[in-house]
């Protein structure tokens, strides 16, 4: 238990919490361009084949937006997923060094555990 109290300690929760608002806004931004995506998209799938060459321009030209806006959301999907992976570095990092703070820590134990066995033979004899 001690050592999960340790590691939550070292992590930079400060930093976390403040990337946190930012990531669920633009997630949000995300998933409320994805829904107006698929609106456009099931709309554009409908073709007749009696459309005037004005109505099949006028879908091209639909099309060509809802590509530049998937663009723009990979963009952002693409942003999003640098700040968890910063994040998820910067956690790795932090149980790194956990990690070597406990050998340490149990090697000074150690020592400590053998010189107070030592005492405790020379003080018994």
């Amino acid at each position: 238990m001690a050592l999960w109290m340790s590691a939550l300690k070292v992590i930079p929760w400060v930093d976390v919490i403040e990337a946190a608002p930012g990531l669920v806004k633009g997630a949000r931004k995300m998933f409320a361009r994805t829904q107006a995506t698929e609106a456009v998209i099931d709309a554009a799938a409908a073709v007749d084949d009696s459309d005037s060459p004005t109505r099949l321009h006028e879908r091209i030209s639909q099309l060509e937006a809802s590509l530049v806006q998937m663009a723009e959301q990979q963009q952002a999907s693409a942003q999003i997923i640098e700040s968890l992976a910063e994040q998820n570095a910067t956690v790795v990092q932090a149980i790194d060094i956990l990690r070597v703070r406990t050998r340490l820590l149990l090697f000074a134990s150690g020592v400590l555990a053998i010189a107070l066995l030592g005492l405790a033979v020379w003080v018994l004899r």
